[in-house]
């Protein structure tokens, strides 16, 4: 049984109208199914707008979904009684994108850190002392960290902070979004060699949301591409970067700057900007951008197909 199951998952936000405006929907998450097992890494890769940070959302409950269901476990969660979900919170953390605005400025960092142990009544005092000192030397800080504010840390360091207080609860899943966008490009490689570090000795799964798609590669076992509220692909990490089916997945591989200067890529183009959600378009989303759409793409939307290994939602380059 996989550890999280995620079925069919719907999120629609209801803008309120006015005397010269109707209500509108806006479609953030739209239908969406994914599957993730203990001690996996599953990318979500998509341009901003997408619908990511809703998932990470939904995922862990912190927003009510507007239809489908989500299981941890084997748990719904949608049945969950307020204290059994609150139970469950211990199991399944977050690290957020801003380091600097994820830390209260106010609380020292063994008080952020130690928080949860606090609050699940895990420990107190000098026992929760002394496991936050044990996790902040696991993530690379000092132990004397401990009574430190976040402002007297960089930024890659209070990103260190963020991962040891969701993991100080010993959880089997952490959902990770954007947790590098905002650090430079060496400290992103030091925080996913740290996260990588865990998951082999600890066998949590991670939910790793990101628009870098190189990034997710480098770090998932497998991917899932959103385009508008929906997962246009999904693959492994190495089928994905051998060969992207999907018009918007090769689109966004070759916007990834080439590290060696002298090396060509084709380009592939995209045309316009990104629809709205109050209004996506008819049929598949991605049509009225991709250069290889043809009539019956506004006409009929595609349904992810394929095999468990590589699955697209487009007729015209459909997975073996």
């Amino acid at each position: 049984m996989a550890l999280l199951e995620v079925e069919n998952l719907e999120k629609h936000f209801v803008l309120r109208g006015g005397p010269f405006r109707p209500q509108q929907v806006v479609r953030a998450v739209d239908g969406v199914d994914l599957q993730l097992d203990a001690g996996e890494t599953l990318g979500i890769v998509g341009e901003s707008g997408c619908g990511k940070s809703t998932l990470a959302r939904l995922v862990l409950r912190l927003l009510e979904p507007t239809g489908g269901r989500v299981r941890f476990a084997g748990e719904d969660l949608a049945r969950l009684s307020p204290a059994a979900l609150r139970q469950l919170r211990r199991r399944m953390q977050i690290v957020f994108q801003d380091p600097y605005a994820a830390l209260n400025p106010r609380m020292r960092v063994g008080d952020i850190v130690g928080e949860g142990l606090e609050i699940h009544r895990l420990a107190a005092g000098s026992a929760k002392r002394r496991r936050v000192a044990a996790v902040l030397e696991r993530v690379g800080l000092r132990a004397e960290a401990y009574d430190r504010f976040p402002h007297e840390f960089s930024g890659g360091q209070r990103q260190r902070i963020g991962i040891a207080r969701a993991l100080v609860l010993e959880p089997q899943l952490i959902v990770a979004d954007e947790p590098v966008s905002a650090l430079d490009l060496s400290i992103q490689a030091q925080i996913l060699n740290l996260l990588e570090e865990i998951q082999r000795a600890d066998g949590i799964a991670y939910l790793f949301i990101s628009h870098d798609l190189r990034v997710v590669e480098h770090i998932s076992h497998r991917v899932a591409v959103m385009y508008l509220g929906k997962v246009v692909e999904s693959a492994t990490s190495d089928i994905l970067a051998a060969g992207a089916l999907h018009p918007y997945t090769r689109a966004l591989r070759s916007a990834v700057p080439m590290l060696d200067p002298r090396e060509r890529r084709q380009r592939t183009p995209v045309i316009g900007e990104t629809p709205s959600p109050i209004a996506p378009p008819p049929g598949c989303r991605f049509h009225p951008r991709c250069a290889h759409a043809v009539p019956d793409c506004s006409r009929t939307e595609p349904r992810l197909a394929g095999t468990p290994q590589h699955r697209v939602a487009c007729p015209l380059f459909p997975a073996a």
